[in-house]
């Protein structure tokens, strides 16, 4: 553990946390990971086993945890270039390492100050508020112990450029195939309960900032790609995942339905970017390489699929960004947050109300309440 009073740029942080979802490395993981995803939802065992097909058809491994670890020896690497040598730990909600014991090592080797950085860039119960009632309960009892987070992502050059950078790609080489009059965009992301978008964000507008935000970087990387290519492509958002009681409403269009709806209207290729995912979840793997592509196959579409921007040495890049910038805010600056086209970033200490349980008040960590 270096110094405490060591000049490192990321002052006055000793270490960080990813904090992510998890996932099973093997079979005997994929039940137990699953009851944990679930718990208090009431999904009985049998619903469980039939998702957990969806883990053995690739051998009871999900994609997630590697890529983390190979996230976070970069995110290692990167700070240690920026002379900034912490220890980089990986915490998860749902798999080991858990994130209790992430903090636990970490405390153990001297931090006294954490930064966390989710991967998770969006703003809803599910992907920020969450991940902070995970933190509160992994940091009561640790006295010695502060933890800040970053900001939300999502608008943040190293991940919009990112994805618009691969999504541009993506839109040439489907555009050398068929013309862009036979090409659509088609952004997807994980759905949530209606009243779960409704009120995500601070809730001090009209809320929805889950999806709104998704669909404003849509439309923002559209307009890229079309100001580039000269074309004028159809665009929008659907979603994928869908879970839960059929008679709570989720956010729709699914994207399976939405792939056919493109082929009703002369579509010949879609290019399918998962905004919404940070790296490759079974949700993409399974819901888009999978679902979403053999229906684009049954239609007669061709499918480009974007990639999550993962570990891209942007995005790597970007997140030590939104480190600095939040440890200089520790400091008492008040550091210019970078944005990509103009969006608006979001604070990182979220507001009173921000995002809330709907299911039951529970503290939560990197808040004002």
């Amino acid at each position: 553990m270096p110094d405490p009073v060591t000049e490192h740029p990321l002052r006055p942080y000793d270490a960080v946390l990813v904090q992510s979802f998890g996932g099973p490395e093997g079979p005997d993981e994929v039940l137990p990971f699953l009851r944990r995803v679930t718990a208090g939802r009431g999904v009985p065992d049998e619903r469980l086993v039939e998702v957990g097909a969806h883990y053995e058809r690739v051998g009871g491994v999900s994609p997630l945890p590697a890529l983390n670890r190979r996230l976070v020896a970069d995110l290692t690497a990167e700070l240690t270039a920026r002379e900034c040598p912490l220890p980089v730990a990986l915490g998860n909600r749902n798999s080991t390492p858990f994130v209790t014991e992430a903090l636990d090592d970490l405390e153990a080797g001297g931090a006294r100050r954490v930064l966390v950085v989710p991967t998770s860039a969006w703003r809803s119960y599910s992907s920020c508020r969450q991940y902070r009632e995970g933190l509160a309960e992994a940091v009561e009892g640790r006295e010695a112990l502060v933890v800040d987070k970053v900001r939300p992502f999502g608008e943040h050059p190293g991940f919009a450029a990112t994805l618009a950078r691969d999504t541009l790609a993506g839109v040439r080489g489907a555009v050398e195939q068929v013309g862009a009059d036979a090409v659509a965009l088609l952004y997807v992301t994980h759905s949530i309960p209606d009243a779960m978008d409704e009120t995500s964000g601070p809730g001090d507008g009209d809320g929805r900032a889950y999806s709104a935000d998704q669909a404003e970087l849509a439309a923002a990387i559209t307009a890229e790609v079309d100001a580039v290519l000269g074309t004028d492509l159809p665009a929008g958002l659907a979603f994928c995942s869908r879970s839960g009681s059929p008679r709570t409403p989720w956010l729709e269009p699914d994207v399976n339905d939405r792939i056919r709806e493109l082929a009703d209207e002369g579509v010949r290729h879609v290019v399918v970017v998962p905004i919404g995912f940070v790296s490759d979840h079974m949700e993409v793997v399974h819901d888009l390489d999978v679902e979403a592509a053999a229906t684009a196959a049954e239609v007669g579409l061709g499918m480009t699929r974007v990639p999550t921007p993962g570990a891209d040495g942007d995005f790597v890049r970007g997140l030590v960004d939104l480190m600095l910038e939040r440890a200089a805010q520790a400091r008492g600056e008040e550091p210019v947050r970078a944005v990509w086209r103009d969006l608006d970033s979001h604070p990182a200490v979220c507001p009173v109300g921000c995002c809330p349980n709907l299911r039951e008040a529970l503290p939560a960590s990197c808040g004002s309440d």
